[in-house]
């Protein structure tokens, strides 16, 4: 059972500012960002599905879909 835990990795700060941060720049249009967004969104999506349950997961993900909709649904409107 420890060795199980040992082996889990954990979520960074780091994870989640690199996440965001690409996530921000796809979101200004700056297409060149999307690998980086994939390949850090990967990682964090790893991470995390060995820390929490398949329910935490799907209600964490319809969150972060609930918070992007917005977000975009306001910058259209802006526009």
């Amino acid at each position: 059972m420890e060795a199980q835990l040992e082996q889990i990795e954990k979520i960074l700060p780091e994870d989640l500012a690199r996440t965001f941060e690409s996530a921000y720049h796809v979101f200004q249009g700056k297409t060149e960002h999307v690998d980086d967004l994939l390949k850090h969104g990967g990682v964090l999506l790893r991470k995390a599905s060995n820390k929490f349950t398949p329910t935490q997961m799907v209600i964490g993900i319809a969150a972060l879909a609930a918070v992007a909709v917005v977000l975009i649904s306001r910058a259209s409107d802006d526009n």
